[in-house]
């Protein structure tokens, strides 16, 4: 019994309702997740760059497996953050059209943000002239995206609608996977568009990437749905 109050309060103790509602208190919230995701990320980029020069693959199979692996992170991302942005939206607000609308745009454009746009600054930053590339804009991208922001939605509202008791743990856990994600794709998206010796840099790119990912990940999954929740409610 004790137990299970103690894993109800740890829970509760991450509610957005039970700390201040401002950028700098989540941010300062989600900061830790931020740090050991990129930190993983780093980890699975160097296994894969070892495991690579034991096979003596040439750089353009590299860069063509960092470009797939860009890809699919990213569109695992869109799926994340439609979920816990329409989930976050459903603890607020019982209004579903508008949950819906906020849930598809507001995660295209922060996706964007933290996989492509920021990590490529980070890249300029640096010294080095990034591609940039969107998904968004590229037809045979954006039909493989939409599938993804679908099914999105789709476990967004079955999660609000179901399973309404676990939703505090639900977008705690939805927190740590969105940015882990994010954070595997701008990484595999900085080593495919212009950073090919990234561990030259690796230093100040574990700082700007962890800015890259927690800045729009914070706000996509937790300010944005919460905001216009709030706001129409008053």
């Amino acid at each position: 019994m004790n137990t299970h109050k103690n894993d109800h309060d740890h829970t509760e103790a991450h509610s957005h309702e039970e700390h201040e509602y401002s950028l700098s208190s989540e941010l300062a919230c989600h900061l830790p997740y931020a740090t050991f995701s990129v930190a993983i990320s780093f980890i699975l980029l160097s296994l894969l760059n070892f495991v690579s020069l034991g096979f003596s693959a040439s750089e353009r199979t590299i860069l063509g497996g960092y470009h797939v692996l860009f890809h699919a992170f990213h569109y695992l991302h869109i799926v994340f953050a439609t979920t816990g942005t329409l989930v976050a939206f459903s603890r607020y607000s019982k209004n579903l059209f508008r949950g819906v609308m906020v849930a598809m745009v507001f995660p295209a454009i922060f996706c964007t943000l933290s996989d492509v746009a920021l990590p490529a600054v980070a890249g300029e930053l640096l010294g080095l002239h990034m591609g940039i590339h969107i998904c968004f804009f590229s037809l045979p991208d954006l039909m493989n995206v939409l599938p993804f922001m679908l099914m999105g939605l789709v476990t967004g509202f079955a999660i609000a609608r179901h399973h309404k008791p676990s939703l505090g743990f639900v977008s705690l856990g939805s927190h740590f996977v969105h940015i882990l994600i994010s954070s595997l794709a701008a990484i595999f998206y900085v080593v495919s568009y212009g950073m090919e010796a990234w561990n030259a840099f690796m230093g100040m790119l574990f700082i700007l990437l962890i800015v890259a990912v927690v800045v729009p990940c914070t706000i996509s999954d937790v300010i944005i749905p919460m905001y216009f929740a709030r706001c129409k409610r008053k």
